[in-house]
């Protein structure tokens, strides 16, 4: 980790809360050498699991960092999601027949996930302050000064707090939002009636499979059932419902198989060794701003996320990933002021997208009434992937997360290309992934070299396609020489005809055209700049080194400063 960049400063970055959000923070800042303290007011980790699922998209983000593989290996890859309406299976969905390197979804547990990120967060240098909480902070100019309390047995801020001083604070501090309070950022959650939640994770012994590489949905007259693994050798049955009739306290172990053999038609199911029985209510709502000054959110800090699609911890990874690149381009000096501004126009959006597709998700599970659901079992003899659909989603894995409106993005191509190519990724969108050749022929995909798993740089990928051009490379080096000022900005020519010399950025055959057809580009050269988290941020044609070369200065500063 490197050092606070000046002496009045303790820190460049508190953290505030030191769950599965808060750590990722932490372990994308180590990545990027920026320094931080994190701070987290529970003693342990948590003896149960909450949320548990790594969808493709954040799987992508957290190799970014370098942390994916360590949360993997303590994680049970789901390929199949089986879905039964009012006991009659629909096609199940091939989960993992996603475009990702990353297609089987991981299903862990929460207290797994923050042990294994703690753990990486110690590999990094750095470490989890337990027992010690937020009580209060404020800003000025420069930056924040941050009051950290002790906490006493009884969960109580106690003792004269602690004065730390940092250049920025994240909150990251849960659904309570101490700090979302704090800024005058807190909203007012809807609270959804007529519905409760029962869950459990417990040994299950039934006459469906027990592997742990499916998931099982149920959609019944009175709500919806999810069965699905836990790491360790456990499931979770989690029962979304109407509550008429249904005690308001927590189930028990008999109720729960009760309610299951019904709902699953199975009369053998038996669980046993539960290790958490719960019930819950659901709220939700997103707060109107992720960013305030010096000041940032995070996570469930930002919202209140409603168990539809397990989406909400998902949804953090990329608030984490996405601040942390930010934050280190800044602390070194190398951004405008339009660089930290997207964060909130980004994340905040994002939310408040997802929060509306959430609510969608529960009208379908939960708040179907006889004739949507006479509806449902129609549908579901001719739409096969009825079963994603009635999560209110598409796309479970996060895969088509984008940001049409971001201050970020730049489109240098004209309205023609536009038209000739509807399909191609645009400014704000995923990057793709396509398969190349590197130098030394070995196969290997454009994503082993747009992100950046060693922190040698922010991790800015400029993409220069030779559109088939075998005389293409006069003008893609113009593009190099114009981004050269800007050292973090990493070239890779994508050559379809061409053929690179020595001395050449670092060049990826792609004679199939499989990269090209990836992104649009048809016969003329063309760059693409990928963002750090894989996004589009910039596209045009290759002579336009004149485009390219304001964007950096408009993102990153004068090339001269």
């Amino acid at each position: 980790m490197s050092a606070p960049q000046s002496d009045s400063f303790d820190t460049d970055v508190v953290i505030m809360g030191g769950g599965p959000i808060g750590l990722t923070t932490a372990c994308a800042l180590a990545h990027h050498g920026v320094a931080f303290r994190i701070f987290e007011s529970r003693t342990e980790p948590k003896p149960y699991s909450r949320a548990n699922n790594l969808w493709a998209r954040p799987q992508e983000l957290l190799a970014s960092i370098g942390i994916r593989d360590a949360l993997a290996e303590k994680a049970y890859a789901i390929t199949k999601v089986n879905t039964l309406l009012n006991g009659r299976p629909v096609d199940p969905i091939a989960i993992a027949d996603v475009a990702s390197p990353f297609g089987p979804v991981l299903y862990s547990g929460q207290d797994v996930i923050e042990t294994v990120l703690s753990d990486q967060i110690e590999r990094k240098g750095g470490r989890l302050e337990r027992g010690r909480k937020v009580v209060g902070f404020r800003q000025d100019e420069d930056g924040a000064t941050v009051e950290v309390a002790a906490i006493d047995a009884d969960g109580n801020a106690s003792g004269e707090p602690e004065h730390v001083r940092c250049r920025y604070l994240v909150g990251a501090d849960g659904g309570a939002g101490f700090v979302r309070r704090e800024l005058g950022l807190d909203f007012e959650p809807e609270k959804l009636p007529n519905c409760m939640n029962r869950q459990l994770d417990a040994k299950l012994s039934w006459r469906r499979s027990t592997d742990h590489d499916h998931l099982w949905f149920f959609y019944y007259p009175r709500g919806f059932c999810g069965v699905l693994p836990v790491w360790g050798g456990y499931h979770r049955l989690f029962f979304l419902a109407d509550d008429t009739g249904i005690p308001d306290r927590d189930p028990t172990l008999e109720e729960m198989q009760v309610i299951a053999r019904e709902v699953t038609e199975d009369e053998t199911l038996t669980l046993t060794d539960p290790i958490w029985l719960t019930h819950s209510r659901f709220q939700h709502g997103v707060a109107p701003h992720y960013r305030k000054d010096r000041v940032f959110l995070v996570g469930d800090a930002g919202h209140l996320t409603l168990p539809a699609g397990g989406q909400g911890m998902n949804a953090g990874f990329h608030d984490a990933v996405g601040l942390a690149w930010r934050l280190a381009t800044v602390l070194q000096g190398h951004a405008e002021p339009v660089l930290l501004d997207s964060y909130d126009t980004e994340r905040g959006g994002e939310h408040r997208r997802l929060d509306k597709q959430q609510m969608q998700g529960f009208q379908n599970s939960v708040y179907r009434g006889r004739l949507k659901d006479a509806a449902v079992n129609v549908a579901a003899a001719v739409r096969p992937d009825i079963g994603s659909l009635l999560q209110g989603t598409d796309d479970l894995q996060q895969l088509s997360v984008a940001y049409p409106t971001s201050p970020l993005n730049e489109d240098a191509f004209g309205m023609l290309h536009g038209l000739w190519h509807r399909d191609a990724p645009k400014p704000g969108e995923r990057a793709p992934d396509a398969p190349v050749i590197a130098a030394d022929g070995a196969s290997t995909t454009l994503f082993a070299h747009i992100y950046n798993p060693d922190g040698r740089t922010f991790g800015w990928s400029l993409l220069l396609f030779d559109g088939r051009q075998a005389d293409a490379l006069s003008t893609i080096r113009n593009a190099i020489d114009a981004v050269g000022s800007w050292d973090w900005v990493r070239p890779r020519l994508v050559l379809g005809a061409a053929i690179a010399e020595a001395g050449d950025a670092v060049a990826l055959s792609d004679l199939d055209g499989e990269a090209h057809a990836a992104y649009g580009v048809g016969s003329s050269p063309a760059l693409v700049l990928v963002r750090p988290d894989g996004h589009i941020a910039f596209r045009g044609p290759a002579e336009r080194a004149d485009a390219i070369t304001t964007y950096c200065a408009k993102v990153f500063g004068s090339a001269d400063a």
